[in-house]
């Protein structure tokens, strides 16, 4: 299978600081690839380059084989591209935006434009200033994917929109990838990456400290538990359970920490009444001090 992003020992500086440091990466075409990291670890960056908005301090990325600097433009008529912040006009409607991008890269197919409009229920015929931040959005997001482009990238997508769009969002992705298409997301949410990536690098403070494939990822993630029960439970019930840590009974409460898969767990917990079960996603600090250890992300 082809490769459609490599980079080489991928660096960028901003005078003394060092936002990008040595990235190699490979995105294997017709995959769904996660880049997650806290904000500021480097992930708009490393897009940034990919697309040759801003250039490398050393290093080299390529893209569908074309080198980023010198390519840029042959690049560009195959990708499409979702900035994290979006910018629209905001005079113009949504429709006669996404019409505007349509010309651009030489015509869109308009059914498939309002299919898109549909299903992630945009109003295109309201100004753009008059939008709030989930429909801007939205209307961002049918702009990366009409124009079925063989390279989709995008810098936190699903930020701002609510659940039911956001399950949209995931299944949009899933079809671009049944098609074959390559799919490059950034985002610090790790449920969502979860959900959608084949692949998931991880990046901290500037450095790709470990890629893995998802279902490795969800084999080490952990998920803080509250179970509470209609009755004290004995402590002994919960004690050296495999996958499970941090045990805490407090009369009719347990609180731990499950590591993979919680089926000891829920085992335990079986033998009583079961009245409400918690589940606390842990947050990026969370992860990245349980995987790599030494300290708190960059906070940038």
């Amino acid at each position: 299978m082809s490769l459609v992003i490599q980079t080489r020992g991928l660096t960028k500086d901003y005078g003394a600081h060092r936002a990008v440091s040595g990235v190699e990466l490979e995105i294997r075409e017709g995959e769904v690839f996660g880049y997650l990291g806290p904000n500021g670890a480097g992930k708009t960056t490393t897009i940034r380059i990919l697309m040759d908005f801003i250039r490398a301090t050393s290093g080299s990325a390529e893209v569908f084989g074309l080198d980023s600097r010198a390519r840029s433009q042959d690049i560009r008529r195959r990708t499409a591209y979702l900035p994290g912040d979006v910018a629209l006009y905001d005079r113009m409607t949504g429709r006669d935006l996404l019409t505007y991008f349509a010309n651009l890269s030489g015509g869109v197919d308009p059914r498939h434009v309002d299919r898109l409009s549909e299903r992630l229920r945009c109003d295109l015929d309201q100004p753009i200033r008059s939008l709030s931040r989930g429909n801007r959005q939205k209307i961002g997001l049918v702009q990366a994917f009409m124009h079925r482009s063989e390279l989709i990238i995008m810098d936190e997508p699903s930020s701002g929109l609510d659940p039911l769009m956001q399950q949209e969002f995931y299944a949009l992705v899933e079809e671009v990838k049944a098609d074959g298409r390559t799919v490059f997301i950034s985002s610090h949410i790790m449920p969502e990456v979860e959900r959608v990536c084949d692949r998931v690098g991880i990046i901290r403070k500037g450095e790709l400290v470990a890629v893995e494939d998802v279902d490795s990822l969800k084999r080490r993630a952990f998920h803080r538990l509250e179970v509470h029960f209609s009755a004290p439970v004995p402590p002994e019930a919960f004690a050296n359970l495999p996958n499970v840590r941090d045990v805490t009974v407090q009369d009719s409460q347990v609180t731990c920490t499950a590591v993979g898969k919680p089926d000891a767990l829920i085992k335990a917990a079986a033998r009583f009444e079961v009245v409400r079960l918690v589940s606390h996603e842990p947050n990026l600090e969370d992860v990245f001090l349980s995987y790599y250890g030494d300290g708190e992300p960059d906070a940038r």
